[in-house]
């Protein structure tokens, strides 16, 4: 069976969770997550048919509590989480697809309120494991953020992205179409 090639993204992403009805959402892409995290609250926990589900609300959208999303998804456990500073949570996991760009694939999610981040994901390393690349010197490289044309590139580029950031690294560029080092 072929492998299929890495996706290279920067630090932060638009992807959707097209499962809970969220087509676009802000994720910073965190390497040091082991888990990733979903902002929700109003978290309430719900049997139908015989299967525990939950029933949360999201704010969508960075710095904006006006637009609320209700989303349903069936509880696939529960984990203690311990973020950076050491504080232990306990909270819900649930099982959804993800899309970024042009890949999907499911990923575990841990919900809680992360009202008071920037981010309201955290993609971890579980979900990115032998899928992605990370940039940290990129952002919107996967996916472009709703309403824009060129995420990931320069405006009036329209070299890839994976050859410039190679050739930016190594203090080379390009002028006139040959490549120079830099000086």
């Amino acid at each position: 069976m072929p492998v299929k090639p890495r996706c290279w993204v920067g630090w932060r992403e638009w992807l959707a969770l097209p499962e809970l009805g969220i087509s676009a959402i802000k994720a910073k892409i965190d390497t040091g997550a082991r888990n990733s995290a979903l902002h929700a609250f109003n978290i309430k926990l719900f049997t139908e048919h015989g299967q525990q589900r939950v029933r949360f609300v999201i704010h969508p959208l960075q710095k904006r509590k006006d637009k609320k999303l209700v989303c349903h998804a069936d509880v696939l456990g529960e984990r203690w989480v311990s973020d950076s500073s050491g504080h232990r949570e306990h909270r819900l996991v649930i099982r959804t697809p993800v899309r970024m760009g042009d890949q999907t694939w499911p990923i575990e999610i841990t919900l809680t309120n992360r009202d008071a981040m920037t981010f309201r994901m955290l993609l971890g390393r579980s979900a990115l494991h032998n899928r992605l690349l990370i940039d940290p010197d990129g952002s919107y490289l996967a996916s472009k953020p709703p309403g824009k044309r060129h995420a990931g590139k320069v405006k009036g580029d329209d070299e890839p992205h994976e050859r410039r950031t190679f050739e930016r690294r190594r203090g080379v560029r390009r002028i006139d179409g040959k490549v120079r080092r830099a000086k």
